[in-house]
């Protein structure tokens, strides 16, 4: 069972996802923003810079994971969660569990592309050698319209 104390650092840490969504879209960037937390304390956090970097690999969470590697001086993420505003693709939710995160928590889900649970669940396949705890949902509605607002802009 999930605490009340849990739902409110969600709530908190996805507000920093958020800003990063907000500051790739700004960038014209997808905005999608992520932040990885352990022990109540920001390891690193990405967004979106696959333009800028000119590379299809830039994706908010493969940032995010490879600067909280370094900044824990180790690619082992255990008992770390990371914070996403939108629902891991399949080359992200493969990151995940390879970095051994503990937990994965989701804004908006993605229909087309999502590998925790909407299209495919990678990161809970009891065929891999690790699974995440997924909590999805939280802040859907912000994490969602950041999105339909970026795209609407660009038509």
């Amino acid at each position: 069972m999930t605490s009340p104390e849990m739902f409110s650092d969600d709530d908190r840490w996805m507000g920093v996802a958020l800003a990063e969504a907000a500051a790739a879209g700004r960038a014209g960037e997808v905005p999608v923003g992520c932040v990885v937390v352990r022990a109540g304390i920001q390891l690193a956090s990405g967004r979106n810079r696959r333009q800028e970097l000119a590379d299809p690999t830039a994706h908010a969470e493969i940032l995010a994971l490879r600067a909280a590697a370094a900044a824990a001086g180790t690619w082992h993420l255990d008992e770390a969660t990371l914070y996403v505003t939108l629902e891991p693709c399949p080359m992200c939710a493969g990151a995940l569990v390879l970095a051994r995160v503990q937990r994965l928590v989701i804004g908006a889900e993605d229909p087309k592309a999502g590998a925790a649970g909407s299209l495919m669940d990678i990161v809970r396949d009891p065929r891999l050698n690790h699974r995440l705890e997924v909590a999805a949902g939280v802040r859907a509605a912000e994490c969602a319209e950041i999105l339909r607002a970026f795209f609407r802009d660009r038509r």
